[in-house]
């Protein structure tokens, strides 16, 4: 008897994968904070025995060097991944005993990136599952452009062909167990659903059903912005990862929170939105924890920048900090929880800005108040429809260009709010009147905001 646990990440919309039997398990792409890992394998009572990647990450900063020397398991890394520490490496075809008649099988699947490895896994000689990382994905496949540009339409022909060995290979019923995919930019496009096999994918992935030609020119005008952090993901996994380190940061007191954000420093509040707009310390951003903090942050600090956590509780900061660590943000300079007020100095007081709805925007444009409609959406959600006469500056591009913002109050729109509550944040910090717009964006069409269409249409 085998099993597969699968252990999410969902702010960087990944997933890790424990497989094994009664005695022995092998890990495959692990997150870094390998601490989870231990504990879901000492649920099971088995002992680590491999760690496995399917490529290096380019995503986030993996757990595998770390958890191969905490547990001794032998760490399995494609031979043609150009890393700097000691490894097994693993060529197509070969095979490691995981337990008994388990046992896991190497198919080079090149694609996502040249060197990228799927993983079968083999019961008395018959595949039950395949971890897939970056290849063959939920409906769609792993990005080919993180590598290298002059690599990327080379990478999609290789990632069409990788697809139709997995399908060539293996049977329908086989589950396929991807680590991309659930809202991960590392994904050429989102996943549908939470599971699949190699017979659904037959049916439905545009790898396995469009020729290669048509896939490639359809993956390429898919492909989205890259997040600026993946930049460093490569070279950090390449080089090995530092062990982390999750014990609580300095606590932070009010003098030293000013003194932080007049060195220049990222003072983050964790808090819901909601919160922040009543009322935060002047200069601070707000990353609301519950999101995709990680992936936000990340994107958009000045990299090596340092960071401090203002939040609610210290349970909040903890969750925060196992996110960071996920993407090489690895020590909070400082913390502080509790209430807001004192997180600013004797005589001070907190900040405020005012959050609405897309009715309350067109009531504002029907008195004719002085408004500014920005778009922080992406490019490919923008060209879906827009509000007529809106700015439109991607969130990840706004730091460096709010100066482009014109004058008047910004009322500041995403898809749903929580992208716009980062971007009144940063508004709010540089000194603009804002109004956070906490809204869906379908409202804004309700409200008649939106009869401009990309092409010109009404």
């Amino acid at each position: 008897m085998f099993f597969v646990d699968t252990l999410e990440s969902e702010g960087l919309g990944n997933r890790s994968h424990l497989a094994g039997g009664p005695g022995a398990a092998v890990v495959v792409d692990p997150p870094r904070d390998i601490d989870r890992v231990i504990a879901a394998a000492a649920g099971r009572g088995v002992r680590i025995a491999f760690v496995a990647e399917t490529h290096v990450h380019n995503d986030y900063v993996s757990g595998g060097l770390e958890l191969a020397r905490v547990t001794g398991a032998r760490y399995l890394v494609p031979a043609g991944a150009h890393v700097s520490f000691a490894r097994t490496p693993v060529a197509d075809g070969d095979t490691v005993v995981v337990d008994g008649g388990l046992v896991l099988r190497a198919i080079a699947t090149p694609g996502h990136t040249p060197h990228h490895t799927s993983y079968v896994l083999e019961e008395d000689g018959r595949g039950v599952a395949v971890f897939t990382g970056g290849s063959l994905l939920i409906g769609t496949t792993g990005r080919p452009d993180l590598v290298e540009p002059r690599l990327t339409e080379r990478l999609a022909r290789a990632q069409h062909a990788s697809a139709h060995r997995l399908a060539d290979e293996l049977d329908d019923e086989v589950p396929v167990l991807p680590t991309h995919g659930f809202g991960s930019f590392c994904s050429s496009a989102q996943a549908e659903g939470d599971a699949t096999t190699i017979g659904r994918e037959r049916k439905t992935n545009d790898a396995l059903t469009l020729d290669v030609d048509t896939f490639v020119a359809r993956t390429l005008a898919d492909l989205d912005d890259v997040p600026a952090y993946y930049a460093h993901m490569g070279p950090v996994n390449a080089a090995g990862p530092a062990p982390v380190d999750l014990t609580p940061p300095k606590r932070a007191d009010a003098g030293e929170i000013a003194s932080r954000l007049a060195a220049g420093e990222w003072v983050v509040d964790l808090r819901s939105r909601t919160a922040f707009a009543e009322g935060h310390v002047a200069g601070s951003f707000n990353f609301e924890g519950g999101g995709r903090l990680a992936t936000h942050l990340a994107w958009l600090i000045p990299w090596g920048k340092p960071v401090t956590l203002l939040a609610g509780t210290p349970e909040q900061v903890a969750d925060a900090q196992r996110e960071l660590v996920r993407v090489g943000i690895d020590r909070p300079a400082a913390a502080a929880t509790g209430d807001p007020a004192a997180w600013v100095r004797e005589g001070e007081r907190l900040v405020s800005f005012p959050r609405a709805r897309f009715a309350d925007l067109a009531d504002a444009r029907g008195r004719g108040d002085d408004v500014v409609v920005l778009d922080v959406r992406r490019d490919s959600e923008r060209a879906d429809g827009f509000v007529d006469g809106s700015v439109h500056i991607p969130l990840h591009e706004l730091h460096g260009r709010v100066g482009e913002v014109p004058d008047g109050t910004v009322w500041v729109h995403c898809a749903g709010g929580m992208r716009a509550a980062i971007a009144a944040s940063l508004l709010d910090a540089a000194g603009r009147d804002v109004v956070a717009v906490d809204d869906g964006f379908a409202a804004a069409t309700e409200a008649g905001l939106t009869p401009a269409r990309p092409d010109g249409a009404a």
